[in-house]
């Protein structure tokens, strides 16, 4: 036998070994390889998103960052950057490339590094989806297997997809497209060539090669892309060139989120982990809340003002901190001051800065970021008064030395630079330089308010939340005083208590006596003497007058004369919690701690009619193919949907078209809200808050020109705590201003200064688009004159006759004066009467 006979033998037996060594290989894996075809219903692990009614993102949560993008919407000049990385054969091998092996080897051997690497993007994609990172020849082998499974399961396409939405990329990203905004704050098809190719070189070295945390790794990386891209003719050299001389702008970018609103999207978060667990965080959830967009805006604007506004009229209370420059050791000031503003956040348009100069006039200072600015004497440094208490500030300062020193912490907001000196022209002195901008916008001074506020806007009809505030910013306390605050609501809450005792009898012109009164309640701990604001009591009083006026001895009274367990079963079926009221008559002045949202919740029942909403945030839920898995179903008002009682006589009290309206209803129709006050109470109660606007404590809401706005102040002991709740029949807001450590807010604050304000920049917009219409009389009401003293009907000749709103069974009986004695509906009373229904 030749050498030649015997070497082919030889190199035949070792290619015949070689496949039975193969194929001993795959019979011996093959059992154990998972099922390639689940790749077809894998499930990434993807944020869940928060979004308002039109759509804007509020909020974003998940332990990995991802935005899955399907083929067609991956952008073809980052298909080739990945391809000239990690795989320039992919669209011809069939799961491995052989040539691809053979240069990553030849790579290894004659330079000492790895360059493209030797696997396939089909074998990435077998091991990040059904292997583990094992340096091991077994895993290498499973890798190839699946590869090749893999490809005979589903096209190229389908694969690249599966790697571009898969692969980790540094700093919680998972896929490119959530990798392109993570570190340019944008879409993957709003990249330049260089940024493609930047995001293309991080799945060789995540940690290392990501342009925040490896810029010159990165760097390195990305160049090296654009040169294969260039030698396989992918770009040009013009191409190459440009994008090889760019600067990379690479920095950490949150989520990209349309506005601020983190109360009410961490409220979804919270419902949606009650609703799906932990896996509300990665199942990519889109949760579609009630919230507008717009009024969530006004809403948090209106809270901010309201508070600044508050918080100047009490004084400046110095710097938020001190970082004096170390005495015993030499440092950079500058370097010094920046590591001390590195984790002051900004709140509410506050921004921080440390001031590094005082002058005569102004101060100077520096911002985190290293820019620098000037806060002009005048931009609110000459007006800043110093707080001594709630109740007193100081002088107003000299100059700035007075207020502060270098290393002092301020707050500053976008102000307006002070008019210049005005000098006369110096005919000889030619042209001169016009002076230098300030380095930044000028500022204005400011400092975060001590005091806490809330808002909740309700739609009464069916309880969406439209607007919820819980705080002055979310980075300064994640507490949402508007759902977990609970706080008395004083005379916010005596609506109830006048609808309660009208439902029971009384009328808006019943008399109560507006007297001092000493109480011994034996659930009282002591004596208590309840007075009025100010002091002064009116005698005799109609309850219209006293509920306009807020008159608290009236209040007590008339709970006196309904009884407490009346008023409790009243306010629960009106909605209200009552399981631990306290039986006592100072229910009377709202004692009874309530969150703001329960405020609300109670006057969108006042605003829609009578009827019980309950409000709720989330109005659908969508699953990560955008089919919809929840969809509200809230109590809704349904004016014509009122049924008889008795269900025998129904068919003959309504008409056909009612019989056919709930023969053809939707079976998926919203469940009808339930009636839980009295239609001509309501109405009357209506009126008399409505008096509240025109005449009484919430006067300072007629800036708004509106005829159909009601609502009720509320001011409790200290004054430590203000409240201001109204609406018309579209919107229910109540706002709520107080301290977390309840201190008083001072002597002149009440609801009408404090928290009124706030409800006044909201509902302004809230109403803008709203029709001013007055509400519909109800059948059974009657118009009559009264004698405003006595609350009896009026004599013909009394010239202070008033006319006022009855049920028609309460009408009083004539007061006797002026020679009359007459009874409604006696021959004689049309001049009385007003309108009958």
């Amino acid at each position: 036998m030749s050498f030649l006979h015997f070497l082919l033998r030889m190199t035949l037996l070792g290619a015949f070994g070689g496949l039975w060594g193969l194929a001993g290989i795959y019979l011996y894996l093959s059992p154990n390889l998972p099922d390639v075809e689940t790749l077809r219903d894998v499930k990434l692990q993807t944020p869940m998103r928060v979004y308002t009614r039109e759509g804007d993102l509020i909020g974003q949560f998940g332990e990995q960052k991802r935005s899955p993008l399907p083929f067609d919407d991956i952008p073809d000049q980052f298909v080739k950057a990945l391809l000239a990385a990690e795989d320039d054969n992919f669209f011809r091998h069939q799961g491995i490339d052989l040539m691809g092996l053979g240069r990553a080897v030849s790579e290894l051997v004659l330079t000492g590094q790895k360059g493209s690497g030797g696997s396939t993007l089909t074998m990435q994609v077998a091991r990040n989806y059904f292997l583990s990172l094992e340096r091991t020849f077994m895993r290498k082998f499973n890798e190839i297997l699946l590869a090749i499974e893999i490809e005979r399961a589903l096209n190229k396409e389908e694969i690249f997809e599966l790697y571009f939405n898969r692969v980790f990329l540094g700093h919680r990203a998972y896929g490119f497209e959530a990798a392109s905004r993570v570190y340019y704050g944008k879409g993957i098809d709003e990249l330049s060539l260089a940024q493609h190719a930047m995001l293309a070189g991080i799945p060789k070295a995540p940690s290392r090669n990501n342009p925040v945390s490896g810029p010159t790794a990165g760097k390195e990386r990305r160049d090296w892309i654009l040169g294969r891209m260039l030698t396989l003719g992918y770009i040009d050299q013009s191409q190459f060139d440009t994008a090889s001389s760019e600067i990379d702008s690479a920095t950490l970018h949150g989520a990209q989120l349309s506005f601020t609103a983190h109360y009410a999207a961490e409220m979804a978060r919270q419902e949606m982990l009650d609703r799906y667990g932990m896996d509300a965080y990665n199942d990519g959830y889109h949760v579609y809340t009630t919230i507008s967009s717009e009024l969530q805006q006004t809403a948090r604007s209106a809270l901010i003002n309201g508070l600044v506004t508050y918080d100047e009229r009490h004084g400046y209370r110095g710097p938020e901190q001190r970082f004096p420059l170390p005495k015993e050791a030499e440092v950079d000031a500058t370097e010094y001051w920046l590591n001390a503003l590195a984790d002051i956040p900004v709140i509410a348009w506050q921004t921080p800065a440390i001031i590094t100069e005082v002058l005569d006039d102004k101060v100077s200072l520096l911002f985190r970021d290293g820019s620098l600015g000037e806060l002009f004497w005048e931009n609110g440094m000459s007006d800043a008064r110093p707080y001594l208490t709630e109740d007193r500030r100081g002088s107003k300062p000299e100059n700035p030395a007075e207020l502060f020193t270098p290393g002092d912490l301020i707050r500053v907001v976008e102000g307006e630079l002070p008019e210049p000196p005005t000098e006369e022209a110096d005919p000889e002195a030619g042209d001169t330089d016009t002076p230098p901008a300030p380095l930044q916008p000028p500022w204005q001074l400011t400092q975060v308010p001590a005091a806490q506020a809330a808002l909740v806007a309700l739609a009464p009809d069916n309880g969406a939340i439209l607007s919820i505030v819980g705080g002055m910013g979310f980075e300064l306390s994640k507490f949402n005083r508007a759902t977990q605050a609970q706080r008395q609501p004083g005379s916010n809450f005596k609506p109830f208590l006048y609808g309660a005792a009208m439902e029971a009898g009384f009328t808006a012109a019943s008399i109560i006596n507006d007297a001092p009164v000493v109480l011994e309640d034996s659930s009282l701990e002591d004596i208590w003497r309840p007075e009025n604001d100010g002091g002064v009591f009116h005698g005799p009083t109609r309850l219209r007058w006293a509920l306009t006026k807020s008159r608290n001895l009236v209040s007590i009274r008339l709970l006196q004369q309904l009884g407490v367990r009346e008023l409790i079963a009243a306010v629960d079926r009106y909605g209200f919690e009552t399981s631990d009221f306290s039986p006592d008559l100072s229910l009377a002045l709202g004692t009874h701690a309530m969150s703001p949202l329960e405020v609300a919740t109670g006057y969108a029942m006042l605003a829609n009619g009578g009827y019980q909403v309950e409000p709720f945030l989330i109005d659908r839920i969508d699953d990560f193919h955008g089919e919809t898995v929840f969809k509200a179903q809230p109590l809704t008002v349904c004016r014509d949907c009122d049924q008889p009682e008795s269900t025998e006589a129904s068919l003959e009290e309504l008409s056909m078209e009612q019989i056919l309206a709930q023969e053809s209803a939707p079976a998926d129709r919203a469940p009808i809200a339930p009636r839980v006050m009295e239609e001509r109470v309501n109405f009357i109660l209506n009126s008399i808050l409505e008096d509240v606007i025109t005449r009484g404590t919430g006067r300072r809401a007629l800036v708004l020109k509106r005829g159909d706005i009601a609502g009720k102040t509320g001011t409790t002991n200290g004054p430590m705590d203000a409240w201001f709740s109204g609406y018309n029949q579209d919107v229910a807001t109540t706002t709520w201003v107080g301290f977390d450590n309840y201190t008083p807010l001072g002597r002149r604050e009440f609801g009408g200064t404090a928290a009124l304000p706030i409800w006044i920049d909201y509902m302004r917009l809230a109403l803008a688009n709203s029709e001013d219409r007055e509400r519909r009389l109800p059948p059974g009401i009657v118009n009559v004159k009264i004698d405003p003293e006595t609350g009896l009907l009026a004599g013909s000749r009394n010239p202070k006759a008033i006319f006022e709103y009855f049920r028609q069974e309460h009408v009083p009986a004539s007061s006797g004066k002026d020679g009359d004695s007459l009874s409604p509906g006696s021959q004689g009373t049309d001049d009385l009467v007003q309108d009958i229904f």
